[in-house]
């Protein structure tokens, strides 16, 4: 390191200037410390094998029992006999669980009752949840504070049972798929969360929209809606497992059992150990075993939401936490 000093005619001497070399600032730029956060330094070989081992040790405690309830459904008598009731890998698979199951109607029928009040009920609330988003994100809309506060109320208090079963009643709808569908169609979680994401839509766009004439309706339609499909998305699932996972609707408003959803009949004969109709009778050394029974239900009542997930998992993030913040 080097100085310098020049004195000015007639003047005092200036401070010492310090020139720093090509060395020191090499080791000025070694020392100084990362501005990174922790989780974006690179991991060390000990991190990265922590880890894999802990995202291993999860992946295997999802998996196995997916695996063992799989593997029992196509396990005979003998092979759960001898391991006590369930099988992880079975030896001699067979159908036979399935076939007993789907050819006695209480199972298929259920299937198809479930399939229907999820695809309708999914519907019926997206669009009433849709709407009413809308109508409370817009500033200056009809009664939007009061129905605002009334929406955030139900977060406060839910109503109990005996009257939510009086109100059914009062409307006609004991003993009908309606039951399943209206008493839950709107969520006000999922309204909240729809109203935070069209919020976050450049009111630009709208004003834009208007100055070229277009409604409320159009705006929605045109500019809204398709900025919005993965909020849409994301609630959609959440509307579609909540349909297809009920089954206290059914116990509370349903007493025909011919109109049961799956859930329900999974309730009935998987949890409460109750034998499946039409598969007692004369024939019962050709059944397959209860146990296989049991885990063919169950794994038919799971198959369906673990084929959708996947493809809308991809939405959670931008559809969920970004409607949630700003909202």
């Amino acid at each position: 390191m080097s100085t310098t000093t020049t004195r000015p005619p007639g003047g005092s001497a200036p401070p010492p200037v310090e020139r720093s070399t090509p060395s020191t600032v090499l080791d000025r730029f070694r020392r100084r410390p990362s501005t990174r956060p922790v989780w974006m330094e690179k991991p060390t070989p000990a991190g990265s094998a922590l880890k894999g081992s802990v995202l291993t040790a999860v992946v295997v405690l999802v998996v196995f029992p997916f695996v063992v309830v799989i593997a029992t459904s196509l396990a005979g008598q003998a092979e759960l006999t001898r391991n006590g009731g369930f099988v992880l890998w079975p030896e001699d698979p067979t159908l036979d669980a399935y076939r007993a199951v789907l050819s006695g109607g209480v199972v298929s029928r259920a299937v198809l009752v479930s399939a229907g009040v999820t695809l309708l009920g999914t519907a019926i609330s997206l669009t009433a949840t849709v709407l009413a988003a809308y109508g409370l994100s817009r500033k200056g809309s009809t009664l939007q504070r009061p129905l605002l506060l009334i929406v955030l109320l139900t977060f406060l208090f839910t109503p109990g049972i005996i009257p939510s079963y009086l109100v059914v009643k009062q409307l006609g709808m004991l003993d009908s798929y309606a039951a399943l569908i209206l008493p839950t169609a709107i969520s006000a979680f999922n309204v909240v969360i729809v109203r935070g994401f069209f919020q976050s839509i450049p009111q630009e766009l709208m004003d834009s929209a208007r100055i070229d004439g277009a409604g409320e309706w159009r705006i929605l339609g045109v500019i809204v809606l398709p900025l919005s499909k993965a909020v849409i998305a994301v609630v959609g699932l959440f509307y579609a497992v909540g349909y297809w996972n009920n089954f206290f609707s059914g116990l509370l408003y349903l007493s025909d059992s011919s109109k049961w959803p799956l859930q329900l009949v999974l309730r009935t004969y998987v949890l409460q150990g109750s034998p499946l109709a039409g598969l007692d009778g004369s024939g019962a050394e050709a059944l397959p075993p209860q146990q296989s029974v049991q885990m063919a239900v169950l794994v038919i009542a799971l198959v369906p939401i673990l084929c959708v997930y996947p493809f809308l998992q991809r939405h959670f993030t931008k559809g969920v936490l970004t409607g949630a913040v700003k909202g």
